[in-house]
This record gives C-alpha cells, sequence and structure tokens, in this order.
C-alpha cells in the first residue's frame, strides 16, 4: 500500500501529521496488514516554503517516507493524479489523503476491510458538515446536489480521501483529459466500490490554502468536466425565450390592429436588460466549455516531475 499525500505550501502542519501518517503505516505493518513495502509519498505540489525541505528530512529519517515535487504549482488535482500514477506501478492499492490531517487516519482499517472484502474502490464521505462554517457547509452541499441535477456521477460529502486498488489506476491512466476532477473521474471507471463513514476534525496546523475562488474553479472545472447538461439548458432557454417572443410580438400585432397603444417603455428596457444578461451569460457557459476544448487539443502534460527523493 502507498499513501499519496499532495501538500502545498504546508511546512506548519506537516511535521506534525507526518508523524500520525507515520505511526499508522507502520502500525498496520506490524499488524501484518499490510505489506513491510508500504510507503508514504509525499506529493510537492510546488511549495513556496519549506515543505519540499522537509519531505527530503522524512525520506531520509524513515525509508517509508518518499518524495515526489512537481516542477511548479499545477493544483491539487493535478498533484494528485501524479502521486497516484507514480504509486500505481509499485503497489497494489493506493490511499489518497489531505496533508491538514482534517481526515480521519483511521479510517484506513475499515477501507482495508473493504478491500480485502473485494471492492476495488473505497471512498472516504464525512459523516456530517459540523465542523464547517455555515456558508462553506450550504455551498458544499448546493455544489454536491447540483452536479447531481447536472447528471454528474460524484460520492455526496466525498473530497479526496480514498481507496483505489492499481487494477483501477490502470484503467484511470487511459483518461487522458487535462482537465481533471478527479471525484467525478473514478467514478466513472467503474468496479465494485463502497464508502467508509467518517467524522472530519479541524486543521492541526496552518491555514487552508483553498480560497473561495480556488474552490469555485473546482466547481466549475467538476461541472464541465463531467457534464455538458448546462449547454443543454441553454439550449432549452432559449427555445422559451423565442417563443415568449413571438407571443408578445403576436400580441402586440393584435393590440395595434384594435387601435390600442403598445404598453410601456419601462417593459421594453427591462425585458432588453434581461435578454442581454441571459445572452452573455449563455455565452459565458459556452465559451468556457470552447475554451477547456481548446486547452485539451494541446495535449499539454498534466504533471511534470521535477525531482524525487528515490
Amino acid at each position: 500500500m502507498w499513501l499519496v499525500v499532495p501538500c502545498y505550501d504546508e511546512q506548519a502542519v506537516l511535521p506534525v501529521t507526518s508523524e500520525i501518517f507515520l505511526a499508522k503505516i507502520t502500525g498496520l505493518i506490524a499488524a501484518g496488514k499490510i505489506a513491510e513495502k508500504s510507503r508514504i509519498l509525499f506529493v510537492d505540489d510546488g511549495s513556496a516554503d519549506r515543505t519540499w525541505e522537509i519531505i527530503n528530512e522524512l525520506s531520509l529519517q524513515d525509508g517509508h517516507c518518499l518524495g515526489i515535487r512537481q516542477s511548479r504549482n499545477r493544483g491539487h488535482q493535478n498533484a494528485l493524479l501524479a502521486g497516484l500514477m507514480e504509486a500505481k506501478d509499485y503497489c497494489d492499492i493506493t490511499i489518497s489523503i489531505d496533508c491538514d490531517g482534517q481526515d480521519d487516519i483511521n479510517a484506513i482499517d475499515q477501507m482495508l476491510e473493504s478491500y480485502a472484502d473485494g471492492c476495488e474502490v473505497v471512498y472516504g464521505v464525512r459523516s456530517s458538515r459540523d465542523s464547517d462554517t455555515w456558508f462553506k457547509r450550504s455551498t458544499a452541499q448546493l455544489f454536491y446536489k447540483f452536479l447531481c441535477f447536472m447528471g454528474a456521477d460524484t460520492v455526496y460529502n466525498h473530497a479526496d480521501y480514498r481507496l483505489v486498488s492499481s487494477k483501477v489506476l490502470e484503467h484511470l491512466a487511459d483518461y487522458q483529459e487535462v482537465n481533471i476532477f478527479l471525484r467525478g473521474m473514478i467514478p466513472l471507471v467503474g468496479f465494485k466500490s463502497t464508502s467508509v463513514l467518517y467524522e472530519r476534525r479541524p486543521r492541526l496546523a496552518g491555514s487552508s490554502h483553498y480560497s473561495l475562488k480556488k474552490t469555485m474553479g473546482l466547481a466549475v472545472d467538476g461541472l464541465t468536466s463531467l457534464s455538458a447538461k448546462p449547454i443543454f439548458i441553454i439550449a432549452g432557454m432559449g427555445g422559451l425565450l423565442g417563443l415568449a417572443g413571438l407571443g408578445g410580438l403576436l400580441l402586440t400585432l393584435i393590440e395595434g390592429m384594435r387601435g390600442q397603444a403598445a404598453a410601456g417603455w419601462a417593459l421594453t428596457i427591462y425585458m432588453g436588460l434581461f435578454l442581454g444578461g441571459i445572452q452573455l451569460l449563455s455565452l459565458g457557459i459556452i465559451g468556457t466549455y470552447v475554451g477547456k476544448t481548446y486547452l485539451e487539443t494541446k495535449r499539454r502534460p498534466r504533471y511534470i516531475i521535477s525531482e524525487r527523493t528515490y
């Protein structure tokens, strides 16, 4: 088993959580649940602080700790994919977990039991969001429900804490898209899966690097990577507005034939603003899909590993 841990500017929390990860791995090895060759793979996503130096120190102190470094910051999903693709040739299963210590490390025991029962993918799912602020909890729940409404196949309240077998990763490697959203891509691969519930705790040290802007960007990536339904909604909206406009035109002609004046400059202005806003919004959504298609055609590498500790 390899534990894959994406890191970005985590010098404050990494010395704390690395001890927790290492204690868990060595404990599982001692209990005979995983092999001695099991490793922890820290993936530095182009950090600007001492994260890479700490990873190097950890690898020198204990052979169970390994590290790779991206040539530049490419985002959490790309860093996680780099770690999974790096690990798949060395182990039977990988478990990805965030570096901040919020995910319950003891849920790994249940994940291993589910894998032994024949599950190739085991999702870590939050049992509640009581530790989140009202705003974060509300927007997260809205995000998952919206993805479901749009036809995206995701697991509710699941982030990136999961067990994935090397068999699944071999097939995941065939998915070559540049716009990566692993929470939706892994369910697309298929195979037998299940979920494990756990309580998410407050961050052990440091501060979160996921700003509202990054969260919104991840939401857009997830939606546009997994579903084309927004374009069909735009088409339907355009059809309805066209019918409404045609009905208004006929009503105006009938009133004109009766000698009645067409009412309201204000209504005309408001309708113009409304339709203009709808058009700009529709162009923005379609433009997002076109832009992502443009990026896909470039076939740029999704990650570049510049350094390794092994």
